[in-house]
Order: C-alpha cells, then structure tokens, then sequence
C-alpha cells in the first residue's frame, strides 16, 4: 500500500512539473493611462509646444506617458484599436538620434509626406516599423509604430 501510494505521488509531481514547464500564461492586458493631465503638466514645464490628441480614436487607449524634464522629453504610448503599438516622441534630440533610438539604427529614409502643411520625414525599419519625423524650432516631433503610413499619417492629424 506504502509503495502504490509513492507511485501515485511520484506521478502527481510529475504530472504537476510537465504542466508548469509547458504553461503559456497570455501576457496581461496594457492598462489604459489618463494621458491629459500629463500633457498639460509637460506642456507648462516643456521649453517646445507639447504634442497631443485632445481625444482618442475610438478604440485607442493611451499606455503609457511620460515627461522628463532634462533632457527634456515627452513620450505618449498608444494601442490602436487593432492592438498595434503607436508611439509619440518629443525631443531636443536631432531627428537621426530619435530614429536612431526609437525605429532602428539602420532604418532608411523615405520620401517626405505633407501633412496638414508641414513636411514629415517618413522612415521604415527592415522589421516593419514606420515613423514620420518633422524638426521644428528647439523641438523633434517623431510618430512611431509597426503600422501602416496612413494610421501614422492619420494620428499625426490629430496632434494638438
């Protein structure tokens, strides 16, 4: 009886260790971020107008935000509503530093897009990341994600 019941045990064990060992626990869902009171305080600590969109798209939820004030940055993270990452990028930094650090070192510049006015550079990453940069006065506005053109193009719209 002592030997059946080591047996069973020894099966438990095992059973329980092969379980853990080929668990794939999905990854927890990104908590959605109030990005508006950020803006505003980056915007009145900031020495360049801080971007943002006075709304999101429906099905658009802000993930992370961010502003630090030497070297002055702002970041705004974003989920779209297909779950692609969507990403805004502020900075006294040149624009090849922003691509540099937020696409790719060796990503590739593209034609120039206007939007509203203002030419963006458009830049692409061998692993499919998109951005659309523009240099203004004290100021590097980089839009970044593994998205198409137009939902850059399209958020880039939005920014106030």
């Amino acid at each position: 009886m002592v030997g059946a019941l080591g047996i069973l045990l020894v099966l438990v064990v095992g059973f329980v260790l092969l379980r853990d060992l080929d668990r794939n626990d999905p990854e927890p869902p990104a908590q959605a971020v109030d990005y508006q009171q950020s803006a505003q305080y980056a915007a009145d600590q900031a020495p360049f107008a801080v971007l943002a969109p006075p709304e999101l798209p429906a099905g658009w939820r802000a993930t992370s935000v961010g502003y630090t004030p030497e070297p002055p940055r702002w970041h705004l993270g974003l989920l779209n509503d297909t779950g692609d990452y969507v990403g805004l990028e502020q900075a006294t930094d040149s624009a090849e530093s922003l691509v540099s650090t937020y696409v790719d070192d060796e990503a590739t510049r593209d034609e120039q897009v206007r939007i509203d006015g203002e030419l963006w550079a458009a830049w692409t990453d061998v692993e499919g990341d998109r951005a659309l940069v523009r240099e203004g006065d004290r100021v590097t506005t980089l839009v970044v994600g593994p998205v198409e053109q137009d939902v850059l193009v399209d958020y880039v719209r939005l920014l106030r």
